[in-house]
């Protein structure tokens, strides 16, 4: 099985292969620490495998997901993430991934969720199934963004500063503030420019 990986921390890159490369039908044949790469690569060649990071810089996982399934519909893609919220989980599901497994799970889980996706399954690790299924009575803790999330959101898009939010929402700009990491953080993105991507895409504004 031919894999490529993609993560902007290039510890983690280095570790992944070196679990890997003691597996003898595995083989990794490109790693990446940007989507761009991915993308050029993917252009050119054929994997069966992409093992990819949520949150990295120029594009967030679930663009690149949904972008490598256009490019290559049948390659099996498993996210490997710190993300442990709900709300991100359902919607990299919703991205069709094959497998979600955590950074802090084990290497015997990341081995066992490439097995069971290359088996033609959907894997999940531990930690993942037991927070999907501790929401499922409270279907709103699912959601992405918060109303007032998606109300500073929509300002953002129209540029408004910190203050100017603050303003229009009677709220302080130290509020304001902590909303913005929430919503940075929720999202995957580190730019204004990727938020408002994401934004658009998931249908959050």
């Amino acid at each position: 099985m031919r894999i490529v990986l993609v993560d902007d921390h290039g510890i983690i890159i280095d570790g992944v292969k070196s679990i890997l490369s003691k597996e003898s039908e595995l083989e990794v044949v490109f790693t990446a620490n940007k989507a761009s790469d991915i993308l050029d690569y993917l252009k050119q060649h054929t994997c069966d495998m992409l093992i990819t990071d949520f949150s990295m810089p120029e594009m967030d996982g679930l663009s690149l997901i949904r972008t490598v399934k256009r490019i290559l519909p049948g390659v099996k893609i498993i996210v490997l993430s710190m993300h442990d919220e709900v709300h991100l989980a359902k919607e990299i599901l919703k991205g069709g991934v094959d497998g979600y497994v955590l950074k802090k799970d084990t290497q015997q889980e990341l081995l066992k969720a490439i097995q069971e996706v290359r088996a033609g399954r959907v894997y999940l690790s531990s930690d993942i199934n037991k927070l999907l299924i501790m929401n499922l009575d409270n279907p709103d803790e699912g959601r992405l963004l918060t109303e007032r999330e998606r109300e500073i959101v929509k300002l953002i898009a129209k540029e408004y500063s910190n203050k100017l939010i603050a303003e229009a929402l009677f709220i302080s700009e130290r509020t304001v503030e902590t909303h913005r990491k929430n919503i940075f953080r929720k999202t995957g993105t580190n730019s204004l420019v990727g938020l408002i991507k994401f934004a658009y895409a998931n249908n959050l504004i």
